[in-house]
């Protein structure tokens, strides 16, 4: 599916969707390729993608002061950090959103969001396009469609 298709069925701006994809391909999480047929797919199963690894990936650490992160670590002003309560509520909500983001995968988010449309009666944009962009491959290619977004 062209970039240009996808930026427009899920409402990005292209360049932003560039960057996004563009990075996560340099991570090992999206092979692409390139062509009139090309486009990106995952490197890995959707359900061994953890959502909490592409987000630390895309926005780095996941606790919300730096003096909770564990992997960006920055000490604080505090005299004495191991007794600051600001620090660890701070480090109880870092491992409340890490249990979160990591206890989902792609595949779950996907179906999560599919079922929520299924209950609105609805189509999700992108899957819209993408049966278009496949009935499209099929008949040009005498009925032999590719898979790629």
């Amino acid at each position: 599916m062209p970039l240009t298709a996808l930026a427009e069925a899920e409402r990005i701006p292209v360049h932003f969707l560039e960057q996004i994809l563009f990075n996560l391909r340099q991570a090992g999480h999206l092979h692409s390729t390139r062509g009139k047929r090309g486009g990106y797919s995952l490197a890995e199963e959707s359900s061994m993608m953890r959502v909490g690894d592409i987000l630390r990936y895309l926005d780095g650490p996941l606790a919300p002061i730096s003096c909770a992160s564990i992997t960006g670590y920055e000490r604080c002003t505090c005299p004495n950090e191991s007794l600051c309560g600001i620090r660890q509520i701070m480090i109880d909500a870092r491992d409340a959103l890490s249990g979160v983001f990591d206890g989902v995968t792609l595949q779950q988010l996907a179906e999560r969001t599919l079922t929520r449309f299924k209950e609105a009666n609805q189509h999700p944009p992108l899957l819209e396009l993408l049966a278009t962009n496949l009935r499209t491959q099929a008949a040009e290619k005498d009925g032999d469609p590719e898979y790629l977004i």
